[in-house]
């Protein structure tokens, strides 16, 4: 069996941003001469998310709508005015904690043939909901 492993960087210029990763990930297969396997690709980061879904700009924006209605940012650490606990410690990101935990940790891919094996119009995206700072995701291949 091999097994090989890549990271991919980010360091956004937005607090919130949806990377698609799809080409990174198929690099990474390509590299692994992995033919019949799985990849594993997660967030590092406590405040980003990897997920699948469609490419298609207008489902990203409703996705960062749903998101901000679901878990506001508000810097506060006042829950009275909408406010968050964590916030006390001296962070400004619950929500980008909460969205993280909506949206996922990880994606697992069949790779079949050499290639990723998806469905229609499946595309892999990074979910960076607390960037301008320099983070990861972990890309682990495992296969014959």
């Amino acid at each position: 069996m091999k097994s090989h492993r890549r990271e991919l960087w980010f360091n956004t210029k937005d607090r919130r941003e949806y990377i698609n990763i799809t080409h990174e990930v198929e690099q990474a297969v390509k590299e692994s001469g992995v033919r019949e396997g799985l990849v594993l690709v997660n967030a590092m980061h406590i405040t980003a998310s990897v997920y699948i879904n469609d490419a298609e700009s207008g489902l990203i924006q409703d996705y960062d709508n749903w998101l901000e209605r679901l878990a506001p940012f508000n810097p506060s650490s006042d829950p009275g005015s909408g406010g968050y606990y964590h916030n006390r410690t001296g962070e400004d990101n619950a929500d980008a904690h909460m969205k993280r935990q909506v949206m996922g940790r990880e994606v697992v891919v069949a790779i079949t043939d050499g290639k990723l094996d998806f469905g229609p119009w499946e595309q892999i995206y990074y979910a960076e909901f607390d960037g301008r700072r320099r983070k990861r995701a972990l890309v682990k291949i495992i296969g014959e």
